[in-house]
């Protein structure tokens, strides 16, 4: 551990004093070890400075992040907001809007599913847009291609059903039970089901994970607000006071 954070601490504690009035390449053996140990008991008896740098590192690296973020939304912002295929629901007309990458067998995906209904439900101003991005195996894939073939087949009120119990759904995604999903919706399954292998549902998901690689997204929940990443689960109180900030 010593041997990373020396470095780091030798840069703090330049840092913490006036520039230095003589070229450190210069010194010579004796003069390099002299210092090495004014560097160490500096550090030894301030080790509040290594914290410190720490907290400035980790600072600049979240800035630095937040801003690639931003040029990576503006980037593809035709593909995040208007590809032509994913399912949007709220208000279509909403001065916000709100992307959400999911998969279906995401336990962060299923804790954020209320919190993005509660948020909807409190602001009737909001757009939102379903990317399927299943991650997480077969049952993930599965799942995904009954819920676009869904829509594909049946409609996009169909889809937002069947999203809505996949989301909920504890139990495997075999044919069975997806018939049974179908026609508890009163859709007709056989079509829905004969859908799922078809190249326009395997387009979308390829299309959508294109996305998802071009803007770095390794996990799911996560979401897009309007010209911001959001990398993970957020509450629907810390959303709202973000859609708040959005609209100035």
């Amino acid at each position: 551990m010593i041997r990373h954070l020396a470095p780091l601490g030798l840069a703090a504690a330049l840092a913490a004093t006036p520039a230095l009035a003589f070229d450190i390449t210069s010194m010579t053996e004796g003069e390099k070890a002299a210092f090495g140990d004014a560097v160490r008991d500096y550090l030894v008896e301030n080790p509040e400075v290594i914290v410190e740098a720490i907290n400035v590192l980790e600072t600049r690296q979240a800035e630095a992040q937040a801003q690639a973020d931003f040029d990576l939304v503006a980037q593809h912002a035709d593909a995040i907001f208007d590809d032509g295929f994913s399912w949007e629901g709220g208000n279509p007309d909403g001065d916000i809007t709100l992307v959400e990458f999911l998969d279906y067998r995401c336990g962060y995906c299923r804790r954020a599913h209320p919190e993005v209904a509660e948020l909807l439900a409190e602001d009737g101003n909001i757009r939102v847009i379903i990317k399927e991005f299943p991650i997480l195996g077969e049952a993930s894939m599965i799942s995904s291609r009954f819920a676009i073939a869904t829509k594909h087949v049946a409609g996009d009120d169909a889809y937002a059903q069947v999203h809505d119990i996949l989301m909920e759904f504890s139990g495997e995604p075999t044919d069975v039970a997806l018939r049974r999903i179908a026609e508890g919706l009163g859709l007709e399954a056989d079509p829905i089901l004969e859908a799922m292998d078809s190249e326009a549902v395997t387009a979308e998901i390829a299309e959508t994970r294109a996305l998802a690689q071009a803007l770095q997204i390794s996990g799911t929940p996560t979401f897009v607000l309007e010209d911001e990443l959001l990398r993970g689960f957020v509450p629907a109180d810390q959303m709202a006071v973000m859609v708040a900030d959005k609209r100035g």
